[in-house]
């Protein structure tokens, strides 16, 4: 899990609001707001309601208080005798109790019907408990919650009147079904609408972020590049915020296509030159070993004359041989097309490690074949090449006595694979990076040094061979490798089958 999110460190997580796109951001952010002033508003109007109604209801409780105190003429015996429910006007639902001498002397619920529906004695409870000439107050009877007032009569009893809360709570709950469906329907119709909309604006700025991206992945390293990505004029104008960054990114990419154009005009003549250069020192070169030879023919030098003659001509031919690979390097630069043919990779690992057997004698040299032949499609001649410098590279940075094994094979990918192998020193950690660089050279870790090294130390190196072979390689669509460590160093070379 850790190596899979160490692959992917920008992979989006619900978690992680930083890690949503902008849009996303913003849709939630609109509709978050929305949300909150919706609620304020369904809060606001909720609290006004019920205040409304509440007022409404105490109003009419008021007046049926009235009634219920005032219900005409008395009977004979008494006022205290007359149910209060008798009065006129009183709604169906209405609550009425006369309380003396601190019980409940009549009361009841006016039904339907015009019958009434008795108290229970939970109701009579809450009734005794009520404070007298004070604001309504709202309480569970046997019939629902009611809203009650009490109040004193001239006549010494206490006369309880109440009105259902029904109707006052069906009003709200209607009020908040309703403004939950269409706070829900508006909300979701202004997602749709602000999604949209968003979208539409963020656009440009997913335009210039392929276009970013695309100039990203282009290989400006080297070679010639043709920055074809443009950034659209429309979304180029300075004026707007998006507008003012895709001028500057068209300005960088203007910038950018600048400077590879001049650092390929660069690449370009020093290229020519060492090709040209490489060109003409090829003949003085070829002159000055001719007449060195003659000269040894047919003049008489002394010991060290003739040691000095000796010294001109080796240093002629590695002059030779450094003139050879720069114009060969010159030319891989300039991608000349290879000539192509069927290559025997079994073969050619035989030939060229016979050559070097032969060179280097006081070296151990193994062959990994396999069964069957290894066939690509290549330049032979390079691919020859490739193997005599990486042979040689082995032969002269590593002593007598070391063991060279060169092995042929396939990778599971399907690929080719030519892998060249030493015991010797290991190449120094600090360079492994830089062996395939032009002119670099490793330290004596892995010259040959010693007794054991012999003409293989003298022989020195230009610091081209590897370089050659990275190029050689990459003609070829391949790959070369190198693991090093001491006591083993590995050179791979990855080329596609035919």
């Amino acid at each position: 899990m850790a190596s899979q999110q160490a692959a992917h460190p920008h992979r989006r997580s619900l978690l992680k609001p930083g890690t949503w796109h902008l849009r996303t951001r913003l849709i939630l952010l609109a509709m978050a707001l929305l949300i909150a002033i919706c609620g304020a508003v369904g809060v606001a109007s909720y609290a006004s309601m019920d205040a409304f109604l509440t007022r409404q209801l105490d109003e009419q409780l008021s007046q049926a208080a009235d009634r219920s105190n005032n219900p005409g003429r008395p009977p004979m015996g008494g006022f205290n005798g007359r149910d209060p429910l008798d009065a006129r006007g009183q709604s169906v639902g209405t609550m009425n109790a006369r309380i003396l001498n601190g019980q409940v002397n009549s009361g009841g619920f006016l039904t339907s019907d015009t019958t009434r529906s008795a108290l229970s004695a939970e109701d009579k409870q809450t009734l005794l408990a009520l404070a007298t000439d004070t604001e309504p107050v709202d309480r569970s009877l046997s019939n629902g919650a009611y809203r009650l007032v009490a109040v004193k009569t001239n006549f010494g009893d206490v006369l309880v009147t109440g009105l259902p809360l029904a109707a006052k709570e069906s009003t709200l709950a209607s009020l908040v079904w309703t403004f939950v469906v269409v706070s829900l329907g508006g909300l979701l119709l202004i997602g749709l609408v602000g999604t949209v909309l968003i979208r539409r604006t963020m656009k440009p700025l997913e335009q210039l972020s392929e276009v970013a991206t695309r100039v990203s992945q282009l290989p400006l390293d080297a070679g010639e590049v043709a920055l074809a990505v443009r950034v659209p004029p429309s979304n180029s104008n300075p004026g707007t915020e998006v507008g003012s960054v895709g001028h500057g990114v068209k300005r960088r990419r203007d910038n950018v296509a600048s400077a590879l154009q001049a650092r390929q005009m660069s690449e370009t003549k020093v290229r020519q030159f060492v090709a040209d250069a490489s060109h003409e020192l090829r003949t003085p070169l070829t002159a000055i070993r001719g007449y060195t030879e003659l000269m040894r023919m047919t003049e008489a030098f002394t010991p060290d004359g003739q040691k000095s003659l000796a010294r001109v001509q080796s240093q002629s031919e590695r002059m030779t041989a450094l003139v050879e690979d720069l114009l060969l390097l010159a030319r891989l630069d300039e991608g000349q097309p290879l000539k192509l043919s069927e290559v025997d990779l079994t073969q050619l690992v035989v030939e060229s490690v016979s050559d070097e057997k032969v060179m280097a004698p006081g070296h151990t040299w193994r062959l990994e074949l396999p069964d069957e032949p290894v066939v690509v499609t290549g330049d032979a001649s390079q691919l020859r090449q490739v193997l005599m410098n990486l042979l040689s590279n082995a032969r002269k940075h590593t002593p007598a006595g070391t063991t060279v094994v060169t092995g042929v094979g396939k990778t599971a990918g399907g690929a080719a694979l030519i892998t060249v192998t030493d015991d010797g020193g290991g190449i120094p950690a600090e360079f492994v990076d830089h062996v395939f660089s032009r002119f670099a050279r490793a330290d004596a870790a892995r010259k040959g040094t010693g007794d054991g090294a012999g003409a293989a130390a003298a022989e020195g190196t230009s610091g081209l061979g590897l370089s050659i072979v990275e190029s050689i390689m990459e003609a070829h669509g391949g790959r070369v490798t190198v693991t090093s460590q001491s006591g083993r160093t590995e050179f791979a070379l990855h080329l596609p089958l035919r």
